[in-house]
């Protein structure tokens, strides 16, 4: 039986009194939502089939590269991070798989597995950690890991990247996220052709660990913590890298890493359409890899975004299964909060872009009206689908309003009574 990590009573209470509401709310969308011709429990369904993976490092409190101030009960160790992650599916019922990060989640797979079983969760994507040094490892990575000059700190880094597939294997995941820090960070540092062979060179050795049923994700990144120049830069890049690594790789687009005022829908679009979309890390930013919650500053760019993937769903598009994965840093915010606000965001942008009038859509589109083709993408985004979220989370037996019935339940000051307190002052993103 699944251990409850927030009491099915203090759940029903808290669906108890906004049960009555909420119906009220559900059938006047659903009336409005009649004339347009769309069935709002047709969405309903949709919306309560779609989840998203939260990562294991987004249940503990951020930081920058100046400071880091702890949280009070952050998670001690991965078991402490798969109870923080069971919350978050408990409440929203839309996080079922967790992502976990090597090697600061490492431990017995079985003990892993037992946990997630437990706690009702299973393993999204692995991810590799070769933008940091491990303690004991015999060589730095301060100048870089599968790019490196240095031909056994490569290895280090590809072996560790298999370590992590093995892992996965061991429970229940099927691909591996790679995203490395390797760059320059000074004009002539390093030579672009070289740094990007000896990549390349290095992740084949990796591709050829992957299980045949397996994919491996690529991210790019523009910037940080390389500032002048980064090997996997941009999506034209991954996508060579995908191309050349073959069939079983895939483009990884994570909506903090690229520049202010990029076309990202576009970029998912082109990725589509050569079949080399392999998902996204969602989160959001105003100037730069801010790792803001989905939906914090821009949400009609995610709404674009899931246009796109809406179009390419409903089209049945070659390849098309993109893996769904949130991906910020918390530091001004309950992590568990941020988490489940952002989960709801996530599922609010694919219900929105299910309601655009797709016919009407490519009407538009084919007889040159701009404005009625922007007109009909915000018909869609101006509609209110909390009732549609609400009425899917309830069903599933999570809360209607999860951030108030996560504050009624007090699990907060529950596990701060246990945790002990971290002193802060360090700088670090995790």
């Amino acid at each position: 039986m699944t251990e409850e990590m927030i009491g099915a009573d203090v759940v029903a209470r808290h669906n108890e009194s906004r049960l009555a509401a909420l119906r009220t709310d559900y059938e006047s969308l659903g009336e409005r939502l009649d004339r347009r011709g769309i069935a709002i429990d047709d969405i309903r369904d949709r919306v309560a089939g779609f989840s998203v993976a939260v990562p294991s490092w987004g249940v503990g409190t951020g930081g920058t590269r100046f400071a880091r101030f702890p949280g009070t009960g952050e998670p001690r160790h991965i078991f402490d991070k798969l109870e923080d992650c069971a919350v978050i599916n408990e409440l929203t019922r839309a996080t079922p798989n967790v992502s976990l990060h090597i090697p600061w989640d490492k431990t017995e797979p079985a003990k892993l597995i037992e946990a997630g079983e437990r706690l009702g969760l299973g393993f999204d994507a692995m991810n590799s950690n070769t933008f940091s040094d491990a303690p004991g490892q015999a060589h730095s990575y301060k100048f870089g890991s599968l790019s490196h000059t240095d031909r056994a700190t490569r290895e280090q880094a590809v072996a560790h990247n298999i370590e992590c597939i093995e892992i996965g294997k061991a429970i229940g995941s099927k691909a591996l996220t790679v995203w490395i820090g390797d760059g320059s960070n000074f004009p002539g540092q390093a030579s672009f052709a070289k740094s990007f062979e000896r990549y390349l060179s290095a992740m084949k050795d990796v591709v050829k660990a992957l299980p045949e049923d397996w994919r491996v994700f690529t991210e790019h990144k523009m910037f940080e913590p390389a500032f002048y120049s980064t090997v996997v830069q941009d999506w034209g890049t991954n996508y060579l890298i995908a191309q050349e690594l073959g069939p079983k790789a895939f483009c990884l687009v994570d909506l903090g890493h690229h520049a202010p005022n990029v076309n990202i829908e576009m970029i998912v679009s082109r990725l589509i359409q050569f079949r080399k979309l392999g998902g996204f890390h969602f989160n959001d930013s105003k100037y730069g890899d801010d790792d803001l919650d989905a939906g914090a500053i821009d949400p009609y760019r995610l709404f674009l975004v899931f246009n796109e993937l809406v179009d390419a769903e409903l089209a049945g598009a070659e390849g098309f299964h993109p893996a769904h994965m949130l991906d910020q840093s918390h530091n001004v915010t309950d992590p568990i909060e941020s988490l489940m606000v952002s989960a709801n965001e996530v599922r609010r942008a694919y219900a929105l872009a299910l309601l655009v009038d797709r016919n009407a859509l490519s009407a538009h589109q084919d007889a040159n009206d701009a404005l009625m083709a922007s007109e009909t993408l915000k018909q869609a985004f101006r509609t209110d689908v909390e009732p549609i979220l609400a009425m899917a989370r309830l069903e599933a037996g999570g809360a209607i309003d999860p951030v108030a019935a996560f504050r009624e339940a007090g699990y907060r000051a529950r596990v701060a009574a246990i945790r002990p307190a971290v002193a802060g002052g360090s700088g670090g993103i995790v």
